[in-house]
């Protein structure tokens, strides 16, 4: 089992480990993230010019969404010290208003010789349809910031 170095010998991460985190995307979230954002796009947050496209209705932001994939492997897996180095995703279906989400991570490959995990990153709705598809290479460290000089 590999170990990434600078972590605590109980601290392993394991190809096949998986974590997950889910969330119903509520209008606070769209509009929250339309402000800090500046992507105002009417898909999101106009109801009336949404009603007249392909969706019918207003969706949200694929980013919100994928916001998921940064929490679950930020606060599980790996976890907390984890920072992003690529992300690949494919949307697949559109998230509406509503709709609960949830990311998994399943842990893909383990560098022995970095601390560099690849994980897959996909996301599902509430009817388990795969909306986001997508692979994550992280950094892992878990260094205390106290220990460092």
């Amino acid at each position: 089992m590999p170990v990434i170095p600078n972590m605590q010998p109980h601290a392993r991460i394991e190809v096949g480990e998986t974590a997950s985190f889910t969330k119903t995307i509520t209008e606070t979230d769209v509009i929250l993230f339309a402000g800090s954002t500046g992507d105002m796009n009417p898909f999101h947050i106009d109801e009336e010019y949404a009603k007249q496209t392909r969706f019918g209705r207003r969706i949200a932001h694929g980013m919100l969404v994928t916001g998921l994939i940064s929490a679950v492997m930020g606060m599980k897996l790996p976890g907390p010290g984890t920072i992003y180095l690529r992300q690949e995703l494919d949307f697949r279906q559109p998230v509406y208003i509503g709709d609960t989400i949830t990311a998994v991570a399943e842990v893909l490959h383990v560098r022995v010789d970095k601390p560099i995990v690849t994980l897959s990153t996909n996301c599902y709705n509430q009817n388990n349809m795969i909306v986001v598809e997508g692979k994550a290479v992280v950094l892992v460290d878990r260094t205390p910031a106290n220990s460092r000089v």
